[in-house]
């Protein structure tokens, strides 16, 4: 069980640098970097130069796109998901292509070969988990859930390259990765100690705690939207003034989250076990908002958005995984 613990925890790790590295892709605009998937530019090596690709290789994949997305709408119409269905059809954005970028081609591509190894790790967990079928179940379980997720989240990788970025594929694919971190740590927890649990007033707070750091991060995406936006309209030191609502939003609602996570730490400080649980929620916090408030003072740097990002789904983690602590009321550990 303890070699299972160690690949699980490198699992887990590689996930947040894969957080982190996405975070990178977006800050840089590298997202279209490769216009195909999973090759780029139709190689598993992408060009380091724009004369090793056709002339006329934006209509090509242009045209790749647009046969993938017309798979993708029909998938949605059968859902009745008939508008969003129209919206990727009738955008003509979606079909625009880039310019040929070597450092974002490789950005991007780097970003792909780490969710090739997080996909091979997942499933090294899964085969792993095999051998507790008949004492622990779950185990096996959770880790076929974890490995099928992650190649769910692979093909929704592709439609957020073959829709050109589309902000609510971007959003599902962010979650989606909450879900794969949620999934580990769930494994991790069940394949180590448990906890006493603690009051009931904690648990709820907790809860609520969690609740609204998720609404936090939704209402991140909403930012990243509108920021999106006025890129290509104002320059990088008028953004943050001409973000309206959304930045309000989000700016505002900080301030609930950190309240909660402090009444959360008072709530705590005399829980026996819990107090390094406490430090480490309101220490994320605040490196969250002091990150958020360096993007809002300081033009929105590149360095502090994928920072930003990865605070938050660390912060998550540590919520979840002092969730099932709390839920936990045996003391049996696995040796």
């Amino acid at each position: 069980m303890r070699s299972f613990r160690r690949l699980l925890f490198s699992t887990l790790v590689a996930v947040y640098i894969l957080i982190l590295v996405g975070g990178i892709v977006r800050s840089t605009g590298s997202g279209m970097g490769c216009p195909d998937w999973p090759t780029c530019f139709g190689r598993w090596v992408p060009p380091t130069s724009v004369s090793e690709l056709p002339k006329n290789y934006k209509e090509i994949y242009s045209a790749y796109r647009e046969k993938k997305n017309l798979r993708f709408v029909r998938y949605l119409e059968a859902l009745g998901m008939t508008a969003t269905a129209s919206s990727i059809t009738n955008d003509p954005a979606v079909l625009q292509e880039n310019d040929f970028n070597p450092v974002k081609t490789w950005i991007e591509y780097i970003n792909r070969l780490i969710g090739v190894v997080i996909g091979i790790l997942i499933f090294a967990v899964f085969v792993t988990s095999i051998r507790y079928w008949k004492t622990e179940r779950k185990l096996t379980i959770v880790a076929l859930a974890a490995f099928l997720l992650v190649g769910f989240q692979g093909w929704m990788g592709s439609i957020v390259v073959s829709t050109n970025l589309t902000p609510w594929t971007i959003t599902i694919h962010m979650f989606l990765a909450l879900a794969i971190v949620a999934l580990l740590i769930f494994l991790v927890h069940q394949s180590s100690y448990n906890a006493k649990i603690a009051s009931n007033a904690v648990f709820w707070w907790l809860i609520g705690s969690m609740i609204v750091l998720l609404i936090q991060i939704l209402l991140g995406t909403q930012v990243r939207e509108a920021i999106d936006r006025v890129t290509s309209a104002f320059v990088r030191e008028t953004w943050i003034a001409n973000l309206g609502l959304e930045f309000i939003i989000h700016r505002s609602f900080s301030w609930i989250v950190l309240v909660m996570h402090v009444g959360l730490m008072v709530k705590l400080h005399k829980t026996e076990g819990s107090k390094i649980f406490a430090l480490t929620l309101i220490l994320l916090i605040l490196g969250t908002i002091l990150t958020g408030m360096g993007m809002a003072y300081f033009a929105v740097p590149p360095v502090l958005q994928p920072v930003h990002l990865l605070l938050a789904t660390i912060t998550f983690g540590v919520q979840f995984l002092f969730l099932l602590k709390l839920k936990r009321n045996d003391e049996v550990a696995f040796s």
